[in-house]
């Protein structure tokens, strides 16, 4: 008879750890219920942003200046999923424009030196955001979009800062209107 009310015993304690455990595990895996899952959302993992604009993907795009009044190259990638060259043209501040030519099913790299996109003035100082808006050649398709604008502190981008904007001062070269396609078809 003892040996039966020691299995009871046991049975009980048993019981209630299994309990426990199962009320344990089904709060902890609950918060995943709860809080969403950070890789459902996309985001761009970059210093730049990423819009859509018609068939045009613009990904990881910025603009490197010395400041607002100064400058402006803009970097990134364009891809171009239609099966027609279009032209990327971009405004920026106080008028200043530029334009990009995107190859059919191709991409342009903005960070290449023979595909500098220049805007005349920037807009805004490092750290900020700058409207700039987006147009699409083929269907007109036009969008305003806010770019980060970064300097040269950052050693990897100080590459990108057009001639102008340079500490020295120095004059710069005409700007090129309009960036050349480069990469090849995805």
């Amino acid at each position: 008879m003892r040996f039966t009310a020691m299995n009871r015993a046991q049975g009980g304690k048993l019981a209630l750890a299994a309990g426990s455990l199962a009320l344990v595990l089904a709060t902890m895996t609950g918060c995943g219920y709860i809080n969403p899952q950070q890789t459902s959302h996309q985001y761009a993992a970059a210093d730049g942003i990423r819009a859509d604009l018609g068939p045009l993907q613009l990904r990881n795009m910025l603009i490197i200046s010395a400041g607002e009044d100064k400058p402006g190259r803009l970097i990134g990638a364009v891809y171009n999923s239609s099966s027609q060259d279009v032209k990327l043209t971009v405004n920026g501040a106080e008028g200043s424009q530029t334009q990009v030519p995107v190859k059919a099913n191709s991409y342009t790299l903005l960070n290449d030196s023979t595909d500098e996109a220049i805007l005349s003035t920037t807009g805004g100082k490092a750290g900020s955001l700058v409207d700039v808006k987006v147009t699409e050649d083929g269907t007109g398709v036009t969008k305003t979009i806010k770019v980060p604008v970064l300097d040269a502190s950052q050693v990897e981008y100080k590459d990108y800062l057009p001639a102008s904007s340079g500490p020295t001062g120095s004059a710069s070269p005409s700007p090129s209107p309009s960036a050349t396609t480069t990469g090849a078809a995805h």
